[in-house]
């Protein structure tokens, strides 16, 4: 049993390792490395992105032009995971979607809860919006 804690360990450290992170002034760009985003590389990405979740640029968007396959759990996660961020007052931005796991999202009924955009810079757009959303309305909820 501590033999396979162990390897699990060994595992979610690597997956992590194969994850970009690159900080910008409003959000964090967070980049699968590898082609097939399964299971124990989406533990590693939703790690990360808690991470940024907790610091002083909240705001995460998931570039996946390196992923050419979504497991459907992997692809459950990362829809969990946004409605997480948004739920804590950030935004969760997912651009750069090849085909094959855009249709994977959709064969899961998700693609249409998910905030996607085609680009990079669409998905800073959204973040900006959101931003701007979230301090006009930030004084209507406190009157709640």
């Amino acid at each position: 049993m501590k033999l396979r804690a162990i390897y699990t360990q060994f595992v979610n450290e690597f997956y992590y390792m194969e994850i970009k992170i690159d900080t910008k002034e409003k959000f964090t760009v967070v980049t699968p490395l590898l082609p097939d985003l399964t299971v124990n590389i989406a533990a590693g990405l939703v790690k990360s992105c808690l991470i940024c979740l907790k610091a002083t640029v909240k705001n995460v968007v998931l570039q996946l032009s390196s992923v050419k396959t979504i497991e459907e759990a992997a692809a459950i996660q990362v829809a969990e995971l946004q409605q997480h961020f948004y739920e804590n007052g950030a935004s969760f931005v997912i651009c750069n979607l090849s085909e094959a796991v855009e249709n994977s999202f959709e064969k899961l009924e998700l693609l249409d809860f998910l905030n996607t955009t085609p680009t990079e810079s669409e998905a800073w757009d959204i973040v900006q919006m959101e931003e701007i959303e979230r301090e006009l309305l930030g004084d209507d909820h406190h009157d709640l």
